[in-house]
C-alpha cells in the first residue's frame, strides 16, 4: 500500500519555503523596520491574558514584528523584554509562528495553553511545566521521524521553569503530556490508557512545539494550565485571575534570566 502523505517525509531535505523569505515578503509589503524580536517570546493559547495585559497598559504592541497573521505584544519584567503572542491555537499553528520567531532572533520560546486533566491525582486547577509529549498530531511528523513521543529539547529550561512557577503559589507538577489536533474526539478509552501511563494532562501544541526545537536547534518550553476534566464535579476551566497569569509571565522572565 502506497505511504500515507503524513508519513511519507523526508525530514532531512531542505525547505523551499523558508519563514526568512516570509519575514522580508512582510517587512517590503508592510514598511516594518528591521529589528530583532525580544529574546523570551511567550505564544498565549488563550489570549485573555494578552487583554488584559493591554487593557491595563502593562503590554504594548510591538512595532518590529514581521509577520502576516499575529501582532506581538511587549512588557519589561525584572528589565526583560518579553513578547506574547496571542491565539496561537494548536500546533500547527503555534510552530509556523514559532519558526518565524526563531529566525526573527528569539533565544526562548515558550508554549502557555490551557489543558485538561488526564491523571486523576492532578489537582485542579494546576499548572504542569511539560518535560515531553505524546505526539498524537501531525505537525511533528514534518520535523522529527515518526515516534510514540518526544522529549522537551530543552530540558534544563523545564526545570527552572517548574522551580520559578512554584513562586506563583499555584500547585506546579512536571511530567508529560498528551498532544492531539481533534480535542472533541478525545474517548474515554484514550483518557484511560495515558493516565495508565503516567500522562498528566491533554493539550494541542507541546509535541509540535518539541519537535519543532529538536529539529531546529531552538530553545522551547511548555507549561500546561490544566483548568478542567471530564471526571471533575467542580467549577471547569478555571484558570484563576489575569493577575496570576502575569505572575506566571513572570516565573519565565525569572527562569530565562536564571539560564
Amino acid at each position: 500500500m502506497e505511504k500515507l502523505p503524513l508519513l511519507n517525509h523526508s525530514i532531512d531535505e531542505p525547505t523551499t519555503f523558508t519563514p526568512e523569505g516570509l519575514i522580508d515578503s512582510v517587512r517590503r509589503s508592510r514598511r516594518i523596520p528591521d529589528g530583532c524580536v525580544p529574546p523570551l517570546c511567550i505564544l498565549e493559547f488563550d489570549g485573555d491574558l494578552t487583554d488584559w495585559l493591554v487593557k491595563e497598559g502593562i503590554a504594548q504592541p510591538f512595532p518590529a514584528w514581521p509577520c502576516f497573521h499575529t501582532t506581538m505584544f511587549a512588557i519589561e519584567v525584572e528589565n526583560t523584554m518579553c513578547g506574547i503572542i496571542p491565539r496561537t491555537i494548536g500546533g500547527p499553528y503555534a510552530v509556523l509562528i514559532a519558526e518565524q520567531l526563531a529566525a526573527a532572533g528569539a533565544e526562548l520560546i515558550i508554549g502557555l495553553t490551557s489543558a485538561g486533566r488526564v491523571s486523576p491525582e492532578l489537582p485542579l486547577p494546576c499548572l504542569v511545566a511539560v518535560t515531553g509529549a505524546i505526539r498524537d498530531e501531525g505537525t511533528s511528523l514534518h520535523y522529527l521521524a515518526p515516534g510514540k513521543e518526544v522529549d522537551c529539547p530543552s530540558p534544563q529550561v523545564t526545570a527552572l521553569i517548574e522551580r520559578e512557577l512554584a513562586e506563583t503559589g499555584w500547585a506546579v507538577r512536571a511530567g508529560r503530556v498528551w498532544t492531539t489536533d481533534a480535542p472533541y474526539r478525545e474517548t474515554g478509552t484514550q483518557l484511560q490508557h495515558w493516565a495508565n501511563e503516567g500522562i498528566l494532562a491533554v493539550e494541542m501544541q507541546a509535541a509540535s512545539l518539541f519537535a519543532f526545537g529538536k529539529s531546529r536547534g531552538v530553545s522551547v518550553g511548555s507549561i500546561a494550565m490544566v483548568s478542567n476534566a471530564v471526571d471533575h464535579d467542580g467549577e471547569q476551566f478555571d484558570t484563576g485571575s489575569l493577575k496570576d497569569g502575569f505572575r506566571i509571565i513572570q516565573a519565565c522572565v525569572r527562569a530565562f534570566n536564571s539560564l
